[in-house]
This record gives C-alpha cells, structure tokens and sequence, in this order.
C-alpha cells in the first residue's frame, strides 16, 4: 500500500473577520476550512501563473482483492 506524501503543518495567524469568512466559505463548499485554505491558495497561485501540480488524493474504499497466486 503507497502512503501519500505527508503536508506541511505550519501556524497560520490571520484576523478573525478574514477567518470567519473562510469559514462560511468553507461551509458553503462543504470543505474544512483547511482545504479551503489550500483551494483558495491554489486558486491565487494559479491566477498568478505559477504551475503546481495536481493534489495527490489517497484512493478511498477497499483495497483490491489479493489475486490467488500473488501470495508472496
């Protein structure tokens, strides 16, 4: 099974009233305010031109079933 890459944590301080409209941003999306942090960095950057790549999403649901013969 591959481990998606780790974030980076760091402390963010902004004001309150920015903070409360992320928040209402956030819900309005139905994000965390977190990921809508991230968009909303993503959205700038992109505005800016600056290239990134793609987010790497961890798969959801079960894993693949274990074909017989592949036992190790």
């Amino acid at each position: 099974m591959s481990v998606p890459p780790q974030k980076k944590a760091f402390p963010l301080r902004v004001d309150p009233a920015l903070y409360a409209a992320i928040e209402r941003s956030a819900a309005s999306d139905l994000r965390s305010v977190n990921a809508q942090v991230e968009c909303l960095l993503r959205e700038a950057l992109a505005r800016r031109g600056v290239k990134l790549a793609d987010p790497v999403r961890p798969k959801r649901g079960r894993p693949a079933k274990a074909v017989q013969g592949d036992e190790e």
